[in-house]
């Protein structure tokens, strides 16, 4: 099994770790190795008044982050994994800490004994499974996006601006408003950019959808708006998706219990004109004194529910008959858009979450990577020096372990997309952003769910062919090291897609006890230089699989032989066939061989394409 990044990251600090003498550099290659162990962290950041904390609560599950103006809304809070559950370690700006625990229900204390200003950060150990994968870390609310510069923005979202501190994704909640102007959306890009934040690892999230009073369902126009922010934040976010954060906190974190299910059911009882005016004007539903429900719980229905909550759970009633209160959670949560429907990739805070959690190990490594490269520029002498040059030289983009890092590729092109350096056309802009969101090969490629193999080869083919003129054009520069990123990654689509063909067929041909004639013509074919074959086949660069594939070459006698294909496939299997090997010895041409043996794989995977473009008809 072929080790992942995260793993080759992993050996390279620990190589580095052991051959340096400086207590402070080894510090921090360990700091960087540990990072790669540790759960994902996830910054939850967003203006003053977003939902922010709500949605800290609905992502937890419980209702600790305080939603109220205290002293913990201007401190950084760290939601970590651990068996104490409830215990905060409160860290302090000179490097001490002091200890404290969370009050019963899982709420933070509002004072912790110490100066708010000398509060570095608060670690709060909770007992949740889901806390093995992503660590959440709450951050001060901002008037603002705008940021001076890159300290000063990961000072003002994770308590420092050290590098140490910097987290590997982030959600950001926004005001819901009715229109992203030009300045927000540059505010918003300076800030993910100088937070080391891009496409791959940032979700923009649309908070308080149902606050605009005009709109029995908020959720045609909250959708419109997404999608249209989307568009414009395509390059700096993963996806943008709205939430009611309120109901989902209340549903995750905070059901409601008998009292406010008994208050919703009465509610339904009334006349439903009688109680949209009721709900005009929240002050009056709390006040109004011929209600049939107590004051007290009217107030807490519009804290946990406000206006649209309150209808939305009332209909429900209405539509069932009931007023059960794991029922209601259950419809609050769907009505807050908090999930997607099925197991939709996009379009929620959940599926943005999985997302996350899918990729952990994929965007530690990109952190990593990017963490062990600044070490690698810091001053320093004798053989320090000598050490870290050695580990700029291994994190190189032309040596085998950036060439390993094949799991990174698509993150590192997106990047670079977002921040300029890599300049594309609307299709292949497009293409890419596909590729980065997505995890199967059919949807990467904008295919429907369940395309056949087959159709997967041709599509990465035809993408690869774009692909490979942007990097041959490029040649040299950032965009063309990141357009032959991508192309690897499109020939690695075909090249799996042409196993999964082999596979499939050779399944077919052991149920049926025979190889099963397609009935077409016998294709002429290919000539081949034997010689130039064998030079290729001789080198120890080449797999196994490979070698093989070079033999049926000079051994067959028509065209789909020589590919490996049933004798007399048809026209466009024999295409695909030869799309996905072309795709796999293009492989072949970054890795070290001689003048000969790479000249004899350039002609290959030529002839390959020539026939792909002949017979893809």
């Amino acid at each position: 099994m072929n080790a992942g990044p995260a793993d080759l990251l992993r050996r390279l600090c620990d190589t580095t770790s052991a051959r340096l003498s400086g207590a402070e550099l080894r510090e921090r290659v360990r700091q960087v190795r540990a990072g790669l162990d540790a759960p994902l962290r996830v910054a939850v950041a967003g203006a003053v008044s977003s939902g922010k904390s709500t949605l800290v609560n609905a992502l937890l599950g419980l209702p600790v982050a305080p939603v109220d103006a205290g002293e913990c809304t201007f401190v950084v809070t760290q939601y970590e994994y651990g068996e104490d559950d409830g215990h905060i370690t409160v860290e302090l700006t000179d490097g001490g800490v002091a200890h404290s625990r969370l009050l019963p229900g899982h709420r933070l204390p509002s004072e912790f004994g110490v100066d708010v200003a000398r509060i570095r950060r608060l670690r709060v150990t909770l007992d949740l499974p889901s806390l093995r994968t992503i660590t959440i870390v709450d951050t001060p609310g901002m008037n603002t996006v705008t940021v001076a510069n890159e300290r000063a923005a990961r000072s003002m979202l994770f308590g420092s601006g050290d590098e140490d501190d910097r987290a590997q994704a982030m959600i950001y909640v926004l005001r819901y408003v009715q229109k992203f102007d030009d300045t927000t959306l540059a505010e918003f890009r300076g800030l993910t950019d100088a937070c080391g934040m891009s496409c791959v690892n940032t979700l923009a999230v649309l908070g308080q959808v149902d606050r605009r009073g005009d709109e029995g369902d908020p959720w045609p126009t909250a959708r419109r708006l997404a999608a249209k922010g989307y568009a414009d934040l395509r390059t700096s976010v993963f996806d943008v998706v709205p939430v009611i954060g309120l109901l989902a906190e209340t549903a995750r974190a905070r059901p409601l219990g008998t009292e406010e299910a008994a208050a919703l059911a009465a509610l339904a009882g009334l006349d439903e004109d009688d109680l949209e005016d009721y709900l005009l004007d929240l002050d009056d539903f709390r006040s109004a004194p011929e209600l049939p429900v107590p004051a007290e719980v009217r107030h807490r229905l519009v804290e946990r529910l406000h206006r649209y909550g309150i209808t939305s759970a009332v209909d429900a009633v209405r539509a069932t008959g009931t007023a059960d209160p794991e029922a209601l959670a259950a419809h609050l949560l769907e009505r807050s858009g908090y999930s997607s429907a099925g197991r939709a990739a996009t379009g929620s805070v959940a599926a943005g979450i999985a997302h996350f959690a899918r990729r952990a190990d994929q965007l530690k490594a990109l952190d990593a990577l990017t963490r062990l490269r600044a070490i690698a520029r810091t001053p320093a002498l004798g053989a320090d020096r000598a050490t870290l040059d050695a580990l700029a030289a291994q994190l190189d983009e032309n040596r085998p372990i950036a060439t390993s890092l094949g799991g990174l590729r698509i993150f590192t092109a997106a990047e670079a997309l977002g921040r300029g350096t890599l300049v594309l056309n609307e299709e292949m802009t497009a293409e890419l952003l596909r590729l980065a969101r997505h995890d199967e090969p059919a949807e990467q490629l904008g295919l429907p769910p369940g395309a056949a193999p087959s159709e997967v080869a041709a599509a990465a083919t035809a993408a690869s062919m774009r692909w490979r003129t942007l990097a041959m054009m490029s040649e040299g520069r950032t965009g063309g090291h990141r357009a032959r990123d991508v192309l690897t990654v499109l020939e690695d689509l075909v090249s799996a897609a042409l196993d999964e063909v082999a596979l499939e067929e050779a399944a077919y041909g052991t149920a049926r006890g025979e190889r099963v004639p397609s009935g077409g013509e016998a294709l002429p074919p290919v000539r081949v230089d034997p010689a130039a074959i064998e030079a290729l086949r001789a080198s120890p660069m080449v797999p196994a699989d490979d070698r093989r594939a070079l033999e049926l070459l000079l051994a067959g006698t028509e065209l789909a032989t020589q590919l490996g294909a049933p004798p007399g496939a048809p026209r466009a299997e024999v295409a695909g066939y030869a799309a996905a090997l072309g795709a796999r010895f293009r492989t072949l041409t970054h890795r070290p061989l001689s003048l000969r043996q790479r000249r004899a794989a350039e002609t290959l995977c030529e002839a390959y394409e020539t026939i792909w473009s002949h017979y893809n008809s």
